[in-house]
């Protein structure tokens, strides 16, 4: 019933020698006594960002029942545990034979002897690298007693009996919220760092913490939205999303870029990038050293990219079918009157790819063949072993989550931007909480994200369906689907594919990549590049970052896959290129954009992207 020990650290002998405690340094205590003033009057500011739309009758809805639903669901596991008796003995006495250890260790350290370590962070765990987390017996006692805690919450979970895999998956999740937020890196008395910081700087950082933590505050409507780079050093068209281009066609739901050649010839088959609408297409256009779209004008491609736009209540009704015919195959007539080509090679990212996946489907059906070769990054058309976004989706959940539509017309683009943030809690949450309000130090600029937080919001018709329809039902994989009375059937879909998945994926993981890829009737080259969602994906050439791997046609089980396949350094962009090439080896003079029957309208990247939410 006990949980495994932890992993052990240091050696008892390094830590032999009895703990020499510095003397702390004393603050200015009429400067401290001015900023607990000032710091209390920002706590007011505080009280009244948070206030003020409630006031106004404009407050969010959903953080009530988000917190019900934990409660819910971590009920179910304490009633897993409480209907044994003899196992919630277990339980409690595999945390105090825990806690004794510790305790036992902790004197000992206090008594200059020799200790073992009872638990340690994981290597990979920023939040206690500062040395007196180990030197300093009183914080190494609170770090380990945080840890054997943590460890014992997931345990409890793990070892519930009889529950479900989709509750069992959920209250993982939130023992993983829980545990992040009560850490003790995040609270000036029990982190030394923030400590010395506090006592050094008289409070003013709490006073300029709680500053920034008014102004997010407000930024956020009543709710808390963390600040995450300094948005001040960036500016979409100016600094970051800058490949030259033209907006060369405009519905309600897309803007079409097209992007300026570099090189005298290109590949005569045109590439059209479908991006996800969930976040911006600029991830692929951070800045010219990172730019994938900018290295592929570079490798002499003529290249577009939908910009979907940020919609509002007037876009309540479009949904997948919307999205489908106004946004893929809008594009491709409008590639078809800028070049006078019929086909195209396409690209498809995250949300974007089951898009591209489902039209293709649906294109088949059709006997439609203007995409003539079609590649996904980190997609999903298969939803039985889908990422840890699966944990919000279950019939409750989607019907709130309809409910709050509804009232709108859209999802508010800060759910999903929270959404994906608590994937990495310690992360993308409470390392830059810590930093901003605790500390007081604004972030620094970050392309990366600055993109993150600018954030998408989602027609209620669309995302109900996707929700619905993949993660819920996985319908597309089943031969379930239907798109414009058609029943779709990805069996069908021959053309070539290029799948790829990124080995650290929470959002659409390898396995399911990889199973999803088994689902196309046509020839399929599943690969698998290093780290994750994102930086797997954006990884130039010039970086020599991460590494993939390639294998066998996607059969059997990904394990096997992975056992037969061969690793190969640096980016798997010329890999890609190598294999597109190979596909319409043809090349023509280069096209300007505005040379074919389309008027620009405006510069790349246009002005959808910049509409926020």
């Amino acid at each position: 019933m006990r949980p495994p020990a932890g992993s052990k650290g240091k050696s008892a002998q390094a830590q032999a020698e009895p703990p020499v405690l510095d003397a702390p340094t004393l603050p200015d205590f009429d400067a401290m006594a001015q900023n607990m003033g000032k710091l209390v009057e920002q706590a007011g500011k505080v009280t009244a960002a948070y206030l003020k739309p409630i006031e106004r009758g404009e407050a969010k809805t959903g953080a009530a029942d988000e917190a019900s639903e934990m409660v819910k669901v971590l009920g179910r596991v304490a009633e897993r545990w409480v209907s044994d008796p003899h196992k919630i003995i277990e339980a409690q006495a595999s945390i105090t034979t825990d806690f004794l250890s510790l305790w036992s260790a902790t004197l000992k350290r206090l008594g200059g002897e020799p200790a073992e370590p009872v638990i340690e962070p994981e290597k990979r765990d920023a939040r206690f690298s500062d040395p007196e987390w180990q030197s300093h017996p009183v914080f190494d006692f609170v770090k380990q007693a945080y840890l054997l805690s943590s460890r014992w919450a997931e345990s409890m979970v793990e070892q519930a009996e009889d529950l479900d895999p989709h509750t069992r998956d959920r209250a993982r999740f939130y023992v993983k919220q829980i545990a992040g937020a009560l850490s003790p890196s995040n609270f000036v008395a029990t982190n030394p760092e923030l400590l010395r910081e506090t006592l050094a700087q008289n409070g003013e950082n709490l006073v300029r913490g709680m500053k920034m933590l008014a102004e997010d505050i407000e930024a956020g409507g009543g709710e808390l939205k963390i600040r995450q780079s300094d948005t001040r050093a960036f500016e979409v068209g100016v600094n970051i999303a800058t490949t030259p281009g033209k907006v060369i066609y405009r519905n309600e739901i897309i803007e079409l870029i097209q992007y300026a050649p570099a090189t005298p010839k290109v590949l005569k088959r045109p590439l059209l990038i479908v991006p996800p609408w969930i976040n911006k297409f600029y991830i692929l256009d951070l800045n010219p050293e990172k730019s994938f779209i900018r290295w592929c004008v570079e490798q002499g491609l003529t290249v577009f990219c939908i910009s979907w736009v940020n919609p509002d209540h007037r876009h309540a009704l479009k949904d997948f079918e919307s999205y489908m015919r106004e946004g893929i195959f809008a594009a491709l007539e409008a590639v078809e009157q800028a070049t006078g080509e019929k086909q195209v090679s396409a690209i498809g990212y995250c949300v974007g790819g089951t898009l591209l996946g489902v039209t293709l489907a649906y294109m088949a059906a059709m006997r439609d063949k203007r995409i003539a070769s079609a590649t996904f990054f980190t997609t999903q058309v298969d939803f039985s072993n889908a990422g840890e976004l699966s944990v919000f989706v279950d019939e409750d959940q989607i019907r709130t989550l309809e409910e709050q539509m509804a009232e709108r017309g859209y999802l508010d683009g800060a759910r999903m931007a929270g959404a994906f943030n608590m994937l990495r809690p310690n992360d993308l949450i409470w390392s830059y909480a810590v930093n901003n309000y605790l500390k007081g130090k604004a972030p620094t600029a970050f392309d990366l994200l600055y993109w993150n937080s600018d954030s998408t919001r989602m027609p209620a018709a669309n995302h109900s369906f996707y929700l619905r329809n993949c993660y819920l039902d996985n319908k597309l994989t089943k031969g379930e689907m239907r798109i414009g009375g058609k029943l779709l059937d990805l069996g069908k879909v021959t053309i070539p594919v290029y799948n790829l998945a990124t080995k650290e994926d929470h959002i659409a993981p390898a396995k399911s990549v990889f199973i999803g890829s088994q689902s196309f009737g046509g020839p399929v080259d599943y690969v698998m590049a290093g780290s994750g969602h994102i930086a797997g994906v954006v990884n130039p050439p010039s970086k020599v970052k991460y590494q993939y791997w390639t294998g066998p046609r996607p059969e059997g089980a990904f394990e096997d896959w992975a056992r037969q396949a061969q690793e190969h350094p640096g980016s798997w962009w010329p890999h890609w290129f190598a294999w597109l090439a190979e596909q319409a080896p043809k090349q023509v003079e280069a096209r300007i954009p505005g040379d074919g029957k389309l008027t620009p309208l405006e510069d790349a990247p246009g002005s959808y992207v910049k509409v926020r939410a």
